[in-house]
């Protein structure tokens, strides 16, 4: 095939996503690997290029496009993830491009998510948005006319490391109180444990060995209230939060990505609701959306389209 591809790398805390997207948004080829399993980024660098060295594709790839929780766009550096096993600094860009011999950019996965949402997604109509990631913690991607907002030294857009309740829950930032560990997959699962409700005795998800999010949202789809006054209080803590960062850019609209927001219209009605009660009222109309990227390769579009926004500085013949 003479098609130019970009290779989309999504780096999660518990998974690695990657593929080949053309610049339609087809997702030619994907894959994904336990990122808890490589204790060195080398290593897990070197899996995805063997993978992909053995697929008819390879020669096709122009650029590669990196989102990673705490991705530097600036200096192409993971810096200090709290969510990952690999500690410090890791010039993660120049690894890839390095392993490759192929321009490599790297950017936060919400900022990835948001390019995509503008790009493949629920964003195509706005220039002024906020894509919100629902994974492992909580990223942000902030759109301000049409671009991203990167900031002084490239790690703006962290919301889920604003402290929402003082003094609250541990965060893997070494704070307290962080909206991560409140609206995330793994705040959810917390609040099994840390929220108090006569009807926590008899919840199905005792009977669980180790819940996850989507054993709440399964279990409240059944009718189990405490896994519905789980979901509720991470939908009122979000929304409210939500309500208080529309200070800060005056989005048109927040669109909820990642697994959380993927258990469908119950939890962004949710949201929206509780957002739409914390607004001050000169910010009335901003819409809750989800998005619209494409289910498993959601995460791939989002940081392939980091290579589709860079074109102008490949060589595509």
């Amino acid at each position: 095939m003479n098609n130019k591809l970009a290779l989309g790398i999504d780096i999660g805390g518990t998974n690695t996503a990657f593929g080949l997207v053309d610049e339609k948004g087809a997702v030619i080829f994907h894959d994904s690997i336990p990122t808890r399993d490589y204790n060195d980024a080398a290593l897990l660098i070197d899996k995805i290029y063997r993978i992909l060295h053995y697929t008819e594709f390879s020669q096709n790839i122009i650029g590669i496009g990196i989102g990673a929780p705490n991705g530097n766009a600036f200096s192409g550096s993971i810096e200090f993830a709290p969510n990952l096993k690999w500690k410090g600094i890791i010039p993660i860009a120049k690894m890839f491009a390095s392993k490759f011999n192929i321009l490599s950019y790297l950017t936060n996965d919400a900022n990835a998510a948001a390019l995509g949402e503008k790009i493949y997604g629920a964003a195509k109509d706005l220039e002024d948005f906020v894509s919100i990631t629902l994974g492992t913690g909580l990223g942000s991607g902030v759109i301000v006319n049409g671009q991203l907002v990167y900031g002084s030294n490239g790690l703006a857009g962290e919301y889920g490391h604003i402290r929402v309740v003082h003094d609250g829950r541990d965060c893997g930032c070494g704070r307290k109180g962080c909206l991560e560990t409140y609206a995330s997959s793994t705040g959810i699962v917390r609040s099994i444990d840390l929220l108090d409700s006569p009807n926590k005795s008899t919840s199905i998800l005792n009977l669980i060995k180790k819940p996850t999010a989507i054993d709440i949202f399964n279990s409240a789809e059944k009718g189990d209230k405490f896994s519905q006054e789980i979901i509720d209080f991470t939908a009122e803590k979000l929304g409210n939060a939500l309500a208080d960062f529309a200070c800060f850019s005056n989005p048109e609209a927040y669109i909820l990505f990642g697994g959380i927001a993927q258990s469908g219209e119950g939890f962004r009605t949710k949201v929206q609701h509780h957002m739409d009660e914390g607004l001050l009222p000169i910010y009335k109309g901003i819409e809750v959306r989800l998005s619209k990227l494409h289910g498993d390769n959601a995460a791939i579009l989002g940081a392939s389209s980091i290579v589709w926004s860079k074109k102008d500085k490949i060589k595509i013949t």
